[in-house]
């Protein structure tokens, strides 16, 4: 199959949790944990037994013989297990998609347990994942994807601020080392969406999850509220190409509604202004293929618990500066 798709000319795969397809061998049931409904096998799968086997006979078979690039989406995946996967001498993969910053506004239960980020665990697990692999592995570089919320309206501000949040993320995303992804709509600040109803979306998790706290009797406000920060329908509306009807996208129905906020958020509009998030994301890309030191330099975090050195930040937090 992959041959298949290779000769066809395409420029590499996107391998779906591809860190789970080696299982221990007795189908041993998973422990049961408080707050869970079934045993969690992950243990006897994740990153298991013969999955470095596999991937170095895939490496062999086929991915070695193509001028191409490979990713693994590798959930559970350590800087340690990413150094394994993607050293060039281990012919296996060029990089890895880790979830460890994804899970950062989260509680211990579940993705819909929302948190508030917190700042500091944000730039440790940045510190962590490119000093772990420089000159070892790989990054790959990611606020965005299909599963994931928009990340202006997670970790910026959508509102007052959301250009400027945006151009800082991304700015933040790309001096990293490693590859950078841009999902679309990142590259014009496209935003979460808030549907009125439960009806309006589409996505299975969102609707199984709904379905479930629903029945337990969780008042709507506030399985909607969990929905609008997390659900992964806001990754998913059309893209926003114009304040045309759809967002441009169609002159039919949509499978899913566009975001309303395409009249304002749209690819046509940031065309025509030179500060645009759209141009932001030209001038970084640009500076990354000029200044090798963006790609292959070292990383030293600085002012690695601001809190203890900014008063600023302090006041913020209702804080004396000196406590």
């Amino acid at each position: 199959m992959m041959k298949f798709w290779l000769d066809k000319g395409i420029d590499g795969f996107r391998m779906d949790v591809i860190n789970f397809i080696s299982k221990a061998p007795g189908l041993l049931d998973g422990e049961m944990k408080e707050g869970r409904l079934y045993g969690d096998g992950g243990p006897y799968f994740i990153n298991g037994p013969q999955i470095h086997e596999y991937l170095q006979e895939m490496n062999k078979e086929v991915l070695s013989k193509y001028d191409i690039l490979t990713v693994g989406e590798m959930p559970g995946a350590s800087p340690e297990d990413a150094v394994i996967y993607t050293n060039p001498i281990n012919k296996e993969l060029n990089m890895v998609f880790t979830f460890e910053h994804m899970d950062l506004d989260s509680g211990p239960k579940e993705k819909w347990d929302i948190r508030p980020l917190n700042l500091v665990k944000l730039k440790e697990h940045i510190e962590k994942w490119q000093t772990k692999l420089y000159g070892n592995g790989w990054n790959s570089l990611y606020w965005n994807n299909h599963d994931q919320p928009r990340i202006v309206s997670r970790f910026g501000d959508d509102q007052k601020y959301r250009i400027e949040s945006v151009k800082m993320l991304a700015t933040c995303l790309h001096m990293l080392q490693g590859t950078p992804y841009i999902y679309q709509g990142e590259e014009i600040g496209m935003t979460n969406v808030k549907f009125q109803t439960i009806e309006d979306y589409r996505d299975i998790e969102t609707l199984n999850m709904y379905n479930e706290k629903h029945s337990m009797g969780i008042p709507d406000n506030e399985i909607m509220k969990a929905i609008y920060a997390k659900g992964r329908d806001n990754a998913r509306t059309p893209m926003q190409w114009s304040n045309q009807l759809n967002a441009g996208f169609t002159h039919g129905k949509s499978w899913i509604k566009a975001n309303p906020r395409y009249r304002e958020i749209n690819v046509a509009q940031a065309l025509t202004d030179q500060h645009s998030i759209y141009y932001h994301y030209q001038q970084l890309i640009f500076l990354r293929k000029k200044l090798g030191i963006i790609t292959t330099g070292d990383f030293n975090l600085l002012l690695t618990d601001f809190r203890k050195k900014s008063p600023i930040l302090k006041e913020w937090e209702g804080l004396k500066p000196n406590e």
